[in-house]
């Protein structure tokens, strides 16, 4: 883990999780701690949320390493998850319907962040969310 609390510019951390079922719990209590040390523990419930969504869907459409990193900066948070495998296809949004378990990760970044999206990367594809605070706690 690579954690730059408090650096000049805003406050940030990232890390690699294993491909396993044990790194959603592990992603949301690095979030939790972060967001407490950086002021923003009102914020922990819905990030947590949408942490869990994303490597989950990591963990399930993917397969290998998955990159975790979270920064905060002018007010704005921000979430990035990666995958290693280069053939998973982007994540794109469908309505699931009312007796579907699954299906609705997609649609809970889009009524609960800012904003989000993704993109191929070299090894495979990054999947982003960012939430906005009015937390001025970053100096």
């Amino acid at each position: 883990m690579n954690a730059l609390l408090g650096a000049p510019y805003g406050q940030e951390t990232s890390c690699s999780f294993a491909p396993e079922s044990a790194s959603v719990p592990q992603a949301r209590h690095l979030t939790r701690a972060c967001l407490a040390d950086w002021g923003l523990h009102e914020h922990s419930t819905v990030a947590e949320l949408l942490v869990s969504e994303l490597v989950t869907n990591a963990l399930r459409h993917s397969r290998g390493t998955i990159r975790f990193a979270l920064s905060f900066q002018d007010g704005l948070l921000r979430c990035e998850v990666e995958d290693a495998d280069p053939d998973s296809l982007l994540p794109r949004a469908c309505r699931a319907r009312d007796d579907e378990e699954r299906g609705r990760g997609l649609h809970l970044l889009e009524l609960l962040s800012c904003c989000w999206g993704s993109a191929r990367t070299t090894d495979g594809k990054a999947v982003w969310f960012e939430l906005t605070t009015a937390n001025a706690a970053e100096a």
